[in-house]
């Protein structure tokens, strides 16, 4: 089955780009290329889109807003970012905001469709330079914070750890030595102990309260 991707994009040719290289490659298919977020929510439920590709910078309304009243509805969804900025602080606005990916508009067609992928099946994908500013955040927290584990268990935070790092449950699987079902079964884990609905605000969460 193809994956079911939607494009939020102001720029007009890159918009038609992302549309022409997801409807042209096997296992995908783009289900709606919009201009702007305006009625994303709308757009979404028409659509029913497995991923959403997320410009930052739109008319309107940013983003990062958007994603905030899309995890509001669905909270499942998956969507990546897509944008020109490598700001640390946009950088982390998206992921808690809900975002599951973070990825440059620089990044190679094929990369794109990495991600894509790597998204659907449930990693957390980033550029790599995008991936070394988030480290940096997780370096700059500081060493003295008062740490709340959430009663997360040894296996939950080394599971968390890897969906800072951006793997995929797949990876994570393969990384840890467990079956994909079982590595989601911890997720979900994760996700209730951190009282939180998606790969983004858990990631959001082990960096500020410095848990991993």
């Amino acid at each position: 089955m193809d994956i079911r991707v939607a494009i939020f994009e102001d720029n007009k040719s890159l918009r038609q780009g992302l549309f022409q290289l997801i409807n042209g490659s096997d296992g995908f298919e783009c289900v709606g290329a919009f201009e702007d977020c305006m009625n994303g929510l709308k757009n979404i439920e028409e659509s029913r889109p497995d991923v959403v590709l997320m410009d930052i910078e739109m008319p309107g309304m940013n983003g990062i807003e958007a994603v905030k009243l899309i995890r509001q509805k669905f909270p499942e969804l998956k969507i990546c970012m897509q944008t020109i900025f490598e700001d640390s602080d946009k950088i982390f606005q998206s992921i808690q905001a809900g975002a599951s990916g973070y990825i440059l508009k620089t990044t190679s067609p094929s990369r794109i469709l990495d991600f894509i992928r790597d998204t659907y099946e449930g990693g957390a994908p980033m550029s790599p330079s995008v991936a070394s500013k988030v480290l940096n955040i997780v370096k700059q927290q500081s060493p003295y914070t008062a740490v709340n584990d959430f009663n997360l268990s040894d296996r939950e935070k080394e599971i968390l750890s890897c969906l800072v790092k951006g793997m995929s449950y797949k990876l994570i699987g393969s990384t840890c030595f467990i079956s994909i079902d079982t590595v989601r079964g911890h997720i979900r884990s994760i996700y209730d102990k951190l009282h939180v609905h998606s790969k983004g605000e858990a990631i959001a969460t082990a960096i500020k309260g410095n848990i991993v």
